[in-house]
């Protein structure tokens, strides 16, 4: 096979296999929820996929799955009154309700997040927020005495929803691949912040709209991009909502290496050798490329 079926089936090993187990899942979890706070039992309403899932760039081996539950106002008045961490109570009684439809599951309720595991290594991250007209949500942090938050992620999903369209699907297949790089070279960096910058390196990448056959020089390109960002910058800002996202640790040195890796894999592939071309990419990228 030549580069562009190369990364195609690449491409194609990416994707989440376990959809419909997840909608099931997300659903069951929204209709309990709905019955505890809105008094309706419905599967679909006041919550909404956030994270990488809810963006569209999660990939098969990805186990989290964000889900951003609305709450009535109410419980805001009553909750930030509460005696102590109200925000850990909230979260509380979010994981009470959720055990009423899995009771055998160890959910946990810590930090910003309702934890609820299945055995098949999926894992819901439920954060109750609660909406604000412009759409964006506040939510509890139960941490260092409790406090709230805000985030936005709904301009984010649609920032990134049209790029990809005008790049004919190209930025969400490249936060894929990256996705992978991240977990072969165990990259310090978020999903978030991978998003943010595959965003910005495809918005002025001159063969943004081309086809698999560019993937090489797309991923040489990207790496490249990556080893320049500035090692003293600590945050960049989202696609869309413009939110702070912050640096993990170091990841430009990985790039870097990575970058000329690229480099050498062209170079066979220009050379008429494919197995060499093969095995760099690889390196890169897992053995879901193929060998």
């Amino acid at each position: 096979m030549g580069v562009a079926e190369d990364f195609n089936t690449f491409c194609s090993r990416l994707m989440i296999s376990k959809r419909d187990v997840i909608s099931a899942r997300a659903g069951l979890i929204t209709r309990r929820l709905n019955l505890d706070y809105w008094d309706t039992d419905s599967k679909d309403v006041h919550s909404i996929y956030t994270g990488s899932y809810g963006r569209g760039t999660a990939i098969g081996t990805t186990s989290d799955v964000d889900l951003i539950f609305k709450l009535p106002w109410r419980l805001h008045t009553q909750y930030d009154a509460h005696a102590g961490n109200g925000q850990s109570a909230l979260l509380q009684s979010i994981r009470n309700a959720i055990k009423k439809t899995y009771t055998i599951t160890d959910i946990g309720a810590d930090g910003q997040i309702v934890q609820v595991p299945f055995d098949d290594g999926i894992v819901f991250e439920v954060v109750p927020g609660f909406e604000y007209s412009d759409g964006s949500f506040l939510f509890p942090n139960a941490n260092d005495n409790g406090a709230w938050k805000t985030t936005n992620p709904r301009p984010e999903i649609a920032a990134i929803t049209e790029m990809d369209r005008l790049c004919n699907s190209n930025l969400k297949w490249l936060c894929r691949m990256a996705r992978a790089w991240k977990n072969q070279w165990d990259v310090p960096i978020g999903g978030l912040l991978i998003d943010t910058l595959a965003f910005q390196f495809i918005r002025d990448w001159t063969y943004r709209d081309k086809s698999f056959l560019y993937y090489d020089f797309m991923s040489r390109d990207f790496f490249d991009f990556m080893a320049n960002q500035s090692d003293s910058k600590s945050y960049w800002l989202s696609p869309g909502a413009g939110q702070y996202v912050w640096k993990k640790g170091n990841f430009q040195y990985k790039a870097t290496r990575c970058r000329n890796i690229s480099v050498e894999a062209i170079q066979y592939a220009s050379k008429g050798m494919t197995w060499s071309s093969k095995q760099a990419w690889r390196s890169i990228y897992g053995s879901g490329y193929p060998d």
